[in-house]
């Protein structure tokens, strides 16, 4: 390497966003690394996991001995390591992008209570796409609610999946809810009830089987007319994409809750 191409590489790791990953050796941690390592202007600068691996950037089995410097945390780990996980934040002014599943009212408390020292961005769905898919759930809801469309959400996903209805669908009835005040429930089974149905309800369906990856659709029924929006994730790294298009645009950041609807505008 000459002196030019050493003063190049010094002057983009100036502006590289250095991440620290929780979960690094899991499934989706690898998968983050996997599209850090296809980006010029992303690294890891080190992993937090309960084993070490095989990872080429120093890797902390606890989040306390972790002495590395980086612009956002990205965990993707599970509920049991936040603790650890805002600890490192709070302690060095890190933002964190959080993307676990699970968290008790509990843990989001503490978390709401963090953010209002550090940048944290937490979803229930990391896809760029499932956040446009609300926005536009929001739009419609506030169109054609009013005008008697009737809203249901039907979600499908594998047969592992042990929850039901998915954290995705309940980001979606809410989108549409908040539009219309609040003031719809949600139904999850009608099989006990004989009566029309309600005006003010958001039916949600869950379909488990095989090894579908996540689909989630939107219904708004409405007289002689139906509009469907519908969004399909063909493989996990669509999560882990939006998690780190996230993990850049919070680097920096005020200390604030973050939504992934900041992230696309």
């Amino acid at each position: 390497m000459n002196v030019d191409q050493g003063k190049a590489l010094t002057e983009r790791k100036k502006h590289m966003t250095r991440i620290i990953l929780g979960g690094c050796n899991g499934k989706m941690g690898h998968t983050v690394r996997s599209i850090i390592d296809e980006n010029n202007d992303i690294e890891v600068a080190a992993g937090i996991d309960i084993s070490e691996g095989d990872a080429k950037f120093p890797v902390f089995t606890d989040a306390a001995d972790c002495n590395i410097e980086a612009d956002a945390i990205i965990d993707f780990s599970s509920p049991a390591a936040l603790d650890g996980i805002l600890a490192l934040a709070l302690g060095k002014g890190i933002p964190a992008v959080l993307c676990a599943t699970g968290y008790t009212a509990e843990q989001l408390a503490k978390i709401e209570e963090s953010s209002k020292k550090v940048a944290i961005l937490r979803s229930a769905n990391m896809s760029l796409g499932i956040n446009i898919l609300a926005k536009l759930v929001t739009e419609a809801a506030q169109i054609l609610a009013d005008r008697g469309y009737d809203i249901e959400i039907v979600e499908r996903h594998h047969n592992q999946k042990v929850d039901a209805p998915s954290g995705t669908a309940l980001l979606l009835a809410d989108a549409a809810n908040e539009a219309l005040n609040g003031e719809y429930d949600y139904v999850y089974d009608r099989s006990g009830r004989r009566e029309k149905r309600p005006k003010k309800e958001i039916g949600i369906s869950a379909v488990r089987g095989g090894s579908i990856v996540g689909d989630h659709e939107v219904i708004f029924a409405g007289l002689d007319e139906v509009i469907e929006l519908k969004h399909s994730a063909y493989s996990k790294a669509v999560f882990a994409k939006g998690a780190v298009n996230a993990a850049v645009y919070l680097a920096g950041k005020a200390p604030g809750m973050y939504s992934m609807k900041d992230v696309i505008g």
